[in-house]
């Protein structure tokens, strides 16, 4: 059995798969299957994969479907997994090639359900480090932990028990599934290096703003719904109030102040003010908010009406 799975979606990247899928095979952890799901690419990718599973037959494991998205490629992906670990990649960024080792033995000498690492942000002219906090305990993992699926180890065997997968046809699709798995995992680790690139390019879908930003309010309510739903929402409102608004008034806002078409840009920042208001009225105190420290927290604590609105003409400005 191997010791770790990653799960690699592909779609039209043939500039990048052949990098990422590199990095892979030459892991020096040789307990490693790698799963190759073709979203139902039109461009040379599968011809590239193809010329690299030839080499390694061993190690790649190549399925095909029709294209219906990265939530759908990884979940159709997560069932041909044998490892004890899964990892998530975008075949658009490479690893470490020492990463899968280094995470699985932290596992293996913590007894980890989950190791997060650090990242690079890799720009065409820079390279910055993304350095996580660490937490302890589900709660402090929900307000602090980085929300991505691909610098996570995750055991298979939690993945199986709590049936979480990302939800189809949305961005922001490592929102609901990192925040669903959450009450299952009761030990976590940190690999405090960074071992994955994370590449920045434009027309990426990170990197598009438009009407589809208002999908991060249909994920974190259905985040909402879903710890209704297990009976645990009272256990941890203080933190799901918080990760709300702090969604809603920092990253969503930053990316909705982009948005070209002046009228949609400003329907959607007036749906972000409803939307917070009308489902957590009383977020100004909340005890995360009034007792962290911190720049972001100072920030929330002075949005008003007024401000509100300032900041996002200002931010337009310097963006």
């Amino acid at each position: 059995m191997p010791k770790v799975s990653v799960i690699v979606p592909v779609y039209n990247v043939e500039q990048y798969v052949e990098k990422c899928l590199e990095t892979l095979v030459n892991q020096t952890l040789q307990e490693i299957e790698i799963i190759v799901v073709n979203d139902g690419s039109t461009d040379n990718s599968k011809q590239i994969v193809e010329k690299i599973r030839k080499q390694f037959p061993d190690k790649i494991v190549y399925v095909e479907k029709e294209n219906g998205g990265l939530s759908d490629a990884r979940n159709y992906g997560i069932p041909h997994a044998k490892g004890e670990y899964i990892a998530f990649l975008d075949s658009d960024d490479y690893v470490e090639k020492d990463m899968y080792q280094k995470m699985y033995e932290l596992a293996q000498k913590e007894n980890s359900d989950m190791v997060e690492c650090d990242f690079y942000w890799e720009y065409p002219d820079k390279q910055k480090i993304d350095t996580g906090e660490l937490y302890e305990g589900k709660k402090e993992m929900l307000e602090k932990v980085r929300v991505v699926a691909w610098n996570k180890l995750i055991k298979r065997e939690i993945l199986e028990k709590a049936k979480v997968e990302f939800p189809k046809g949305y961005r922001y699709e490592d929102v609901p599934f990192t925040y669903k798995l959450i009450p299952y995992l009761e030990k976590v680790s940190f690999l405090k290096e960074p071992c994955i690139h994370y590449i920045q390019r434009e027309g990426s879908i990170s990197n598009s703003q438009n009407e589809r930003n208002r999908e991060i309010f249909e994920v974190l309510q259905d985040v909402i719904n879903y710890y209704k739903e297990k009976g645990i929402y009272e256990t941890y409102e203080t933190e799901l109030e918080y990760v709300y608004t702090r969604y809603a008034f920092c990253s969503s806002f930053l990316r909705m102040v982009k948005i070209q078409d002046k009228k949609l840009r400003e329907k959607l920042l007036e749906e972000t003010w409803k939307n917070v208001n009308t489902n957590f009225p009383n977020w100004k105190k909340n005890n995360i908010l009034q007792t962290r420290k911190g720049g972001k927290n100072l920030y929330l604590r002075t949005i008003n009406p007024v401000t509100y609105k300032l900041y996002a003409r200002l931010f337009r400005r310097i963006k």
